[in-house]
């Protein structure tokens, strides 16, 4: 969806972005403009300039800088469009959009409005139904007082089959409504009957803060420990994160999220003084998760249960493709004594899930230690294995540099010479039958971007994202420069041999080309394309910097600016 430029400039207008800062840190005028603690980084000191005048703001520690839709878009986690929403929805302003998004919206409120009030029906039957005896035993055991019920809507489903659903009819909550949010559905016989029966609800609310669904936990009898809401337009588990709408804040301020297995554990840690706290809701940690993280911090620190289901969770993380992409510090939290979080606070030790917090270690590192652990590496055949799985992991690691300190600290972990690592970790990189290089690049550097060569000269699709303003070293630039106009419009192999070139590129490009495509190719594709934003990033940031914030020139490179840090969290 898209607004137009008279809106968007009429709700920056009327919203006081002083205000907005003062919401989630302390703020003191200091001659026509303000100073505060910045949100954004841990400090003291002030360093948060605000200009309510011209509606912008600069940190001098973390350089962060920006106007009310910037705010929005990095404490809240949203888009530009969704921040505009946001701010007028604050300001009572009803701007235009596209008839069908505002269909789409409807809909998506209809389902809100449904979840909110079966929190409500949830969350009384908790504090006064005689059935809900078990559910309060069972919190007041958790160590959780009125105050934990109250701040966190927790409820309880009774055991009876249509008890929500003659409530939300009672309250005019059409039955397909009920359906289509995961709070009913429909029998052999059609009659519509409770999604949630015999469990205690603990409400999850997307980033906006506007409910989304369930997580229940079963206090008796069958059936799955916890069950969640199906996924609906507003509740998708591969995109949500329980506790993210009130931990969001605390993230970006310490620059860290704690991801935890349970809902009890991100309870238990918010009130021991973890308010980064969050857990998934049912399913395994994806990339949509960390890209929903990546908005608000650069780290994050997994504080898994230290047991075999902790190790397992910890081992798919490291699968996927955030920890090898290196754009997230990513660590391993082990709690003591192979307990889980919310029952180590319970009992009294929360500094010790705090120090191990603080103690976190690399996930790859965790990994490689958990890999090589029980084998007895003084045996040939133990080394051999160990060696393998290790350099299996190191080569799916994307950044060269960190590559190369991952292979040193196999070759010190598995108790083998640094150059047997990188040729495992090489032959596993390079396909089978591909020829060695002739040479080995002098400087990480180099070695990227005569990979990037490879690639170009390969042609597979999106190669035209590798464009020759990205080299830095000198020949290798003029035959990327060279290669970028002998491109095929029909795709496929540029011709190498047709290539008019003097007698030191020619050589230099026939090396390139008798190698083969990387293995790689699609992993230095997008690489190259952050590269390219990176350096419009470093451009749009120094002509913001140097330009008037009333001029028309700064709000088009601003606008251009966030979309591309956007782009950039996106991946």
């Amino acid at each position: 969806m898209a607004f137009s430029r008279d809106d968007i400039d009429r709700v920056r207008q009327a919203t006081d972005l002083v205000e907005l800062f003062a919401a989630v840190t302390k703020v003191k005028r200091s001659g026509r403009s303000y100073m505060a603690i910045c949100p954004f980084h841990q400090e003291k000191s002030p360093s948060m300039s605000i200009d309510p005048a011209k509606g912008v703001y600069h940190c001098f520690g973390c350089q962060k800088s920006g106007d009310v839709y910037t705010f929005v878009q990095e404490t809240q986690g949203l888009d530009f469009n969704e921040a505009v929403e946001e701010l007028a929805r604050r300001a009572g302003i009803h701007i235009e959009s596209d008839p069908g998004a505002d269909r789409q919206r409807g809909r998506r409120a209809a389902l809100h409005e449904a979840v909110r009030r079966a929190i409500e029906v949830y969350h009384q039957r908790l504090k006064t139904a005689p059935d809900a005896g078990p559910a309060r035993k069972y919190l007041r055991g958790r160590g959780y007082d009125a105050d934990v019920v109250e701040e966190y809507k927790l409820g309880w489903a009774p055991e009876a089959w249509d008890t929500l659903v003659k409530e939300l009819r009672a309250a005019g909550i059409p039955d397909r409504v009920m359906v289509e949010a995961g709070l009913a559905r429909r029998g052999r016989g059609g009659r519509l009957y409770d999604y949630f029966r015999g469990r205690v609800m603990f409400p999850i609310y997307d980033l906006r803060g506007d409910p989304a669904g369930f997580g229940a936990r079963l206090l008796g009898g069958d059936g799955a420990k916890y069950l969640n809401s199906p996924d609906s337009a507003i509740y998708n588990k591969s995109r949500l994160l329980y506790g993210l709408d009130k931990a969001r804040t605390a993230i970006a301020r310490s620059g860290r999220s704690v991801v935890v297995e349970g809902y009890t554990d991100v309870i238990a840690l918010h009130r021991a003084g973890v308010p980064e706290a969050v857990a998934t809701c049912g399913t395994a940690l994806t990339e949509e998760h960390f890209d929903l993280l990546r908005r608000f911090a650069d780290r994050v620190v997994l504080a898994f249960d230290a047991d075999e289901a902790g190790t397992e969770a910890a081992r798919r993380t490291s699968e996927l493709e955030a920890p090898v992409r290196l754009d997230l510090d990513m660590r391993v939290a082990v709690m003591p004594d192979g307990g889980d979080p919310a029952d180590i606070v319970q009992a009294g030790r929360a500094s010790e899930v705090l120090e191990a917090i603080e103690q976190s270690r690399p996930l790859l590192q965790f990994r490689l230690e958990r890999e090589v652990a029980g084998l007895d590496l003084s045996e040939p055949e133990a080394r051999a294995r160990a060696l393998h799985s290790a350099a299996t992991l190191v080569a799916r690691i994307i950044d060269p540099i960190a590559r190369r300190e991952y292979e040193r600290f196999v070759a010190r972990l598995v108790g083998v010479d640094l150059e047997t690592v990188e040729r495992a970790t090489d032959d596993i990189r390079r396909p089978t039958g591909q020829r060695p290089r002739p040479t080995r690049p002098a400087t990480p550097r180099r070695r990227l971007e005569s990979d990037f060569l490879r690639v170009m000269i390969a042609n597979p699709p999106g190669a035209d994202e590798i464009r020759s303003d990205i080299f830095q070293e000198p020949d290798l630039k003029r035959v990327a420069e060279v290669l970028e106009g002998a491109r095929r419009p029909d795709g496929g192999a540029v011709d190498v041999a047709a290539l008019d070139l003097p007698d030191d590129l020619r050589s230099l490009v026939m090396a390139h080309a008798v190698e083969g495509t990387p293995d790689s190719a699609a992993e230095l594709i997008e690489r190259a394309r952050m590269l390219r934003i990176d350096a419009e990033i470093d451009r749009l940031e120094a002509l913001v910097a140097a330009t008037d914030p009333s001029q028309e020139e700064y709000s088009r490179a601003f606008e251009r600016l966030i979309a591309l840090q956007r782009e950039k969290r996106q991946g």
